[in-house]
């Protein structure tokens, strides 16, 4: 006997009260918008520690391992997307994470449990972006101004006014420009780098090339899983589902293609900065391949210049990633606090908007009082 049809806990009819949905994840997106805030979403500074990771399994395994991964996680996301697609199809459109596992999954304490789990991954995301930040611009004024009285938490400070002004924008498909620029900065930033490895690779000052693994096996297997780790997360990306809600229906097939743009970017840019990394400092290559082409002691190993205009890509380039993991903080803060019945840029909406994402985004003040008292 035919079983009947599921029916949807997130029905359409509840979504149009739903201002999360109405309003942050608004459906007017084409697929290379997708195509920009899956870039943004995994494409970001740690490719720049890529040669760190092949120092765990030399050549042949390392561009295995990252092959692997590659070709893992694209075809898990197009099966997500796949997933999503045939949900809708039956009548159950999911337009978050924590509404997929708990249809797929079948149970309801799952919702609340990838709610935790999500939050927390883009929590973590969110202040290790402004803390980078941070970093970035402490790099740039202490070469600038060496002896300057500026610290870290003046540029945590500075980066978290910038985060909360750039909040405002109410929608995620609103952010589609900032992560088409996104893109374009770490391509920019991968190319500078590549560009500075193959001059510090071809210099007079080119240090000793030694691919070998650690001698040691205990050291030995502590890079490998090293090396693991790294290739394991640096795919990552925990809010498809809500990128793949800012589409236009019909959505069929707009995904796959994002994702395609996607990883043709990851091609270029992971590939290339990998392999001309460890081409120039083998097993010495340091976890930040910045900090390898400057070391502490001797000369630069390539022009100061592009050094630093690569650091301020990477500076800017974090400013989209924090926006775009907060989404899911703000579509959940949307529905709880807009009315769907008012107009997006009402004042009943808009005042509450500004007080809680303002508010949400002040954990990089707490992490400047920390670092004062410290």
């Amino acid at each position: 006997m035919a079983q009947p049809p599921r029916t949807d806990p997130f029905a359409q009819n509840l979504r149009d009260q739903d201002a999360g949905a109405a309003f942050v994840l608004q459906s007017k997106g084409e697929w290379w918008h997708a195509g920009f805030h899956l870039t943004t979403a995994i494409v970001g500074p740690t490719i720049l520690t890529l040669p760190y990771a092949f120092r765990g399994f030399g050549w042949g395994l390392g561009c295995f391992c990252l092959t692997v991964m590659a070709i893992v996680t694209f075809y898990s996301y197009c099966l997500m997307s796949k997933v999503l697609e045939h949900c809708e199809k039956a009548g159950r459109r999911h337009i978050r994470f924590r509404e997929l596992a708990a249809d797929v999954l079948g149970s309801g304490w799952m919702f609340y449990f990838v709610i935790l789990i999500q939050t927390a991954i883009n929590t973590g995301i969110g202040i290790g972006a402004i803390l980078l930040a941070g970093q970035c611009l402490e790099i740039l004024y202490s070469n600038l101004s060496p002896s300057g009285p500026l610290k870290l938490y003046h540029f945590i400070a500075m980066v978290t006014l910038v985060m909360i002004i750039l909040s405002q924008f109410p929608t995620f498909h609103s952010l589609r420009h900032i992560n088409f620029g996104s893109l374009l900065l770490s391509l920019g930033y991968t190319f500078l780098v590549v560009g500075a490895c193959i001059h510090a690779g071809t210099s007079k000052n080119a240090p000793p090339r030694d691919y070998s693994l650690e001698s040691k096996m205990t050291t030995r297997v502590f890079s490998a899983f090293t090396s693991i780790s790294i290739f394991a997360s640096i795919f990552g990306n925990g809010i498809l589902p809500e990128i793949q809600a800012t589409l236009a229906p019909p959505a069929t097939g707009k995904m796959v293609k994002g994702l395609q743009m996607c990883y043709a970017v990851i091609f270029v840019t992971f590939y290339s900065a990998a392999v001309s990394g460890y081409w120039v400092f083998g097993n010495k290559a340091n976890s930040n391949i910045l900090n390898s082409l400057l070391p502490d002691k001797g000369p630069s190993l390539a022009p100061t210049w592009v050094i630093g205009l690569a650091v301020i890509f990477v500076l800017l380039q974090l400013f989209a990633i924090g926006l775009v993991y907060s989404q899911v903080a703000y579509e959940i803060m949307e529905k709880k606090s807009a009315d769907v019945k008012q107009g997006m840029f009402s004042k009943r909406n808009l005042i509450p908007r500004i007080i809680l994402r303002t508010l949400c985004r002040t954990h990089g003040l707490v992490l400047f009082n920390k670092a004062i008292d410290s």
